[in-house]
């Protein structure tokens, strides 16, 4: 490790969102009632440009927080706002926080979205955007996708499918494309200024009913083609692939992980571009580790692929006190310095780690 800062929460964390200002966002997710949802300071050196050596403050500060009635499975961040969008079970609606002003520590529940299928006991997963207005994209199957106005609650968007495939990822890939990810690995592609254009683009390799599948995205330099930027899926196996939007007949590239075997659920899996470095990517979900690997070598035969780091820090420095071991819940990428990462375990751990480049690699 070049550095690595922990964390202790008072309870489990399954996500991490980057907030304005270059704050971290977290929330809790095992309490029926009571989940914390916590604004953070990173540490000193998480903000600078530079590495500053020796810093005598190490640790996260809460900036502000509350409290969520239902465990939050999702969180996002809507852009230029000081707004975040939640969503969890028992149901598909999703709640609208306030991160309060600089005067007050209150994040604040000001409103709740609800859909047609709010009874619908999947919950809702989501995607935000604010290049016309601060939109949230959510919906827990293929055939209830739709955007709705943060702020006036006004649909803005409804895809037409006849699938009702439950559904794992979304994302915007600009202010009209989007792309959404179902549990069986099959992507499809919607344009919003055509609501009947759904459109199949990739499916996975053929694999058992019971794999489940997630997606990671990665946006471009500015003024690139967001169908160019290629996207990755990951599976409860560890298979994962590599996809050309441009050319969806075809893989990019087939990789098999090296991760332990399954267990019972796929409800954490993660894989995520790196913003700053070209073609490496992360994932976790299996264990108490996030493995790190870079692509640009990878090809289309479904070779086991070498991580080029391991963080094990969650499996071996977790905040104790529990039989089972901790298991990754959740990692992100920090948007502008290349090689570091945040990550979050059951155990109520928060780690920032920045790994030390090997040798001959960019």
């Amino acid at each position: 490790y070049r550095d690595l800062h922990t964390f202790e929460l008072q309870a489990p964390t399954r996500l991490i969102e980057w907030a304005r200002g270059d704050r971290v966002c977290v929330a809790g997710y095992g309490q029926s009632d009571g989940n914390e949802i916590l604004q953070l300071i990173p540490p000193p050196t998480l903000l600078t440009k530079e590495a500053q050596g020796l810093c005598p403050e190490r640790d996260f500060k809460v900036e502000c927080g509350g409290f969520s009635e239902r465990p939050v499975y999702s969180l996002k961040y809507v852009p230029d706002t000081s707004l975040l969008v939640t969503s969890g079970p028992p149901d598909s609606s999703l709640q609208v926080w306030q991160v309060s002003a600089e005067d007050s520590d209150v994040i604040k529940a000001v409103n709740t979205i609800a859909t047609e299928n709010s009874t619908e006991q999947s919950w809702a997963k989501i995607a935000t955007i604010s290049a016309r207005a601060p939109w949230v994209l959510h919906g827990s199957r293929l055939d209830r996708v739709q955007i709705t106005e943060v702020e006036s609650r006004k649909n803005v968007y409804t895809a037409a499918s006849r699938g009702s495939e439950e559904l794992s990822t979304l994302a915007f890939l600009d202010c009209n494309m989007l792309l959404l990810c179902c549990a069986t690995g099959r992507l499809c592609l919607a344009d919003i200024r055509q609501p009947q254009s759904l459109v199949e683009a990739t499916s996975v390799p053929s694999a058992p009913c019971t794999e489940q599948w997630c997606m990671g995205t990665r946006h471009g330099a500015q003024g690139s083609e967001p169908s160019s930027q290629p996207v990755a899926r990951l599976s409860s196996r560890g298979l994962l692939t590599l996809t050309d939007l441009r050319k969806t007949s075809e893989l990019l590239a087939l990789a098999k992980a090296r991760v332990p075997s399954p267990g019972s659920g796929a409800e954490f899996l993660c894989v995520s571009w790196a913003p700053a470095l070209e073609g490496y990517l992360a994932i976790s979900g299996f264990d108490g580790t996030v493995h790190v690997y870079d692509t640009q070598s990878w090809d289309s035969s479904g070779r086991e692929a070498e991580p080029i780091f391991v963080h094990k820090g969650h499996a071996f420095g977790g905040a104790g006190g529990s039989e089972d071991p901790p298991l990754v819940t959740v990692h992100t990428w920090h948007l502008q310095k290349p090689r570091t990462l945040l990550s979050a375990a059951s155990d109520g751990s928060l780690h920032v780690w920045d790994w030390v480049q090997p040798c001959g690699k960019c």
